[in-house]
């Protein structure tokens, strides 16, 4: 394919080389245009919620409205889930930059509308965005300070221009939800509320019950439904989430037949538990939906604002008296596999144990003198043992925290002071997106039990949603589960899960409290190479860094999503690299016949 000229309009832009899909394709690879309209889907969520706007940091937000992409709140551009990084006109009808990509410019669809019927408009889109960058959640904040000006160029034309070289801005400008302006100004948008938002997308909210359940409808009126990239996508009318306060009741109303899909996180549970008479009778049908994408990070997360997780000798202690071969055995069989580093399962993953090489190496070796020990030689976490103890562990633990000055005294673990190791591990009772509160709670008591071992005796906590995000937004925990997804084309976001603002700024990801310049600068080498060999470089370095630092102990992964659901449901045969993500459940589904 013919690379585009600088500055001429193109119809979808990629972070390297070019869109695999050419100007005029019909559809996306993995949407289904001749998918059944109708019917309607009952999803389950754990917890509650109490706001529905999701661009905030205040409050505890309705999750459905971040996590499906586009579906309430349109964004100039849709990113396609069968690509690293690219994306392809929706609200906008072309983008164009410079190949240095200083600055981007978006075409807006003059027939674009909000679901009022009003049209979508450059002011809606620039207020918008400066409103998200200046008062919106800490995820939109990072970019926006990169953002030199932002002018409308012509009627349907804005042109942002960047003030640091950073060669994603141009995609990210892309990806920011587009309001209504005026249903918001004059108000504080940096509340939580109620109030229903008016989108552009093909859904609008039909009924709010706070905390119980959200539904939305298909808007018969949507101004999107002919466009190539939507074709295949959002076929049903109505959908609706149904909220639980745990995994067992939400487990027996799908059993019961009162929600229509079902996730597996366990895998034991998935090859044990699913012969119930809805399996048996065909009613529900059991689906494997593979993945390329790189594990993330799960597990036990550190605060090192807390002093006694400031020295990388007892994190690494901490690390060894996690027995992950016996927990795996006990929760699931043996059948999880371990995550090795944060972009494991993938190609962008460091391979654990090896020293860093070529440019890897180069792009570490100013740091070198700060970094932990096997960041650069090579860094593998402890095997264990398919025993309750890992006694050899528990040794090394042991010489590590004598290390960093603390010793047992009278079966306790003190400093020099005779100040015992204590900290308290944090759970949300409603679990986590890929890991259930049950499960939580007896890794952390068979790991608590291994502590002892030690002279630890952690507190275990369980809070429901609304105190335990309240918590972890203002970092007021010593451990506590951390789910991280990455991606497969990792940049800006990175700074908001590692970067050193994160410390003191509240609600960002950075729950570890990391304050890491070499993270920084791989960061800031991914975002600045104009290679494909060079960004993988990076992002090698990257990984070795945030593994080799010691912040979380990692549990397991699955490079598949075990899902339950009714026999009527459908999704296509093509499986995007990214797999079951979201912009896949429930936004290529469809009822079969139509019918709910």
């Amino acid at each position: 394919m013919p690379l585009t000229s600088a500055a001429d309009p193109a119809h979808g832009i990629a972070m390297y080389g070019e869109p695999a899909l050419p100007e005029g394709f019909t559809h996306l690879p993995y949407a289904n245009p001749d998918a059944a309209k109708g019917g309607s889907i009952r999803l389950p969520e754990s917890g509650s919620f109490d706001s529905l706007k999701p661009w905030v940091l205040k409050g505890n937000p309705a999750f459905p409205l971040l996590t499906m992409p586009g579906v309430l709140a349109e964004t100039l551009m849709l990113r396609s889930l069968d690509e690293p990084f690219t994306l392809y006109g929706l609200l906008a009808e072309t983008v164009e930059t410079d190949p240095d990509r200083t600055w981007v410019e978006f075409a807006l669809r003059p027939e674009a509308r909000f679901s009022d019927g009003s049209p979508v408009t450059v002011e809606d889109v620039m207020w918008s965005y400066e409103t998200l960058g200046t008062q919106g959640h800490p995820r939109y904040r990072a970019a926006w300070g990169k953002v030199a000006k932002m002018e409308q160029t012509g009627p349907h034309k804005i042109r942002i221009t960047f003030n640091t070289p950073d060669r994603e801005l141009a995609l990210l400008m892309g990806m920011r939800p587009v309001l209504k302006k005026a249903q918001w100004e004059g108000k504080d948008f940096a509340q939580s509320g109620l109030e229903v938002p008016i989108g552009s997308g093909p859904y609008v909210i039909e009924k709010v019950d706070p905390g119980r359940s959200l539904t939305l409808r298909k808007n018969p009126d949507w101004w999107g439904k002919d466009l190539p990239v939507n074709q295949g996508l959002h076929n049903l009318d109505r959908i609706t989430y149904d909220y639980y306060g745990d995994a067992n009741a939400m487990f027996e109303a799908f059993k019961g037949g009162e929600l229509d899909v079902w996730r597996e996180l366990s895998p034991s549970r998935w090859e044990n538990e699913f012969d119930f008479p809805a399996v048996t009778s065909g009613q529900v049908v059991l689906s494997d939906i593979p993945n390329n994408r790189p594990t993330g990070i799960t597990g036990f997360v550190m605060n090192t604002r807390n002093p006694i997780f400031a020295d990388w000798r007892v994190r690494q202690a901490l690390i060894e008296a996690f027995n992950w071969q016996f927990i795996n055995n006990t929760l699931s069989g043996g059948k999880d596999q371990r995550i090795t580093s944060y972009f494991a399962n993938s190609d962008l993953g460091m391979t654990p144990g090896a020293p860093a090489e070529g440019r890897e190496l180069s792009l570490l070796q100013p740091f070198a003198a700060d970094l932990p020990p096997g960041t650069i030689e090579g860094y593998a976490l402890p095997e264990g043992t398919d025993r309750p103890l890992d006694r050899a562990a528990l040794k090394r633990a042991t010489k590590l925290l004598a290390e960093a000055g603390w010793t047992v005294r009278d079966g306790q673990l003190v400093n020099a002071e005779g100040k015992p190791f204590r900290f308290e591990i944090l759970l949300n009772l409603s679990g986590s997106a890929i890991t259930t509160a049950a499960e939580m709670r007896q890794m952390s008591e068979i790991y608590a039990q291994a502590l002892h071992s030690l002279g630890i005796s952690p507190v275990i906590t369980l809070l429901d949603s609304a105190q335990y995000t309240q918590r972890t937004n203002t970092y007021a925990f010593d451990m506590t589960w951390f789910d991280r997804a990455l991606s497969l084309s990792p940049g800006n976001e990175h700074l908001l899960y590692w970067g050193a603002n994160g410390v003191t700024e509240p609600g960002t990801r950075n729950l570890m409290g990391m304050n890491s310049p070499a993270a920084e600068a791989m960061i800031a080498a991914m975002l600045n190479s104009t290679s494909r060999e060079d960004y993988v470089a990076a992002v090698h370095a990257l990984d070795r860094v945030l593994t080799a630092g010691r912040y979380v102990i990692p549990v397991g992964f699955a490079p598949a999503s075990h899902l339950a659901h009714d026999k009527t449901l459908k999704f296509p045969a093509t499986t995007p690299i990214y797999g079951d993500y979201p912009g896949f459940l429930p936004e290529t589904w469809w009822r079969e016949g139509g019918a709910s």
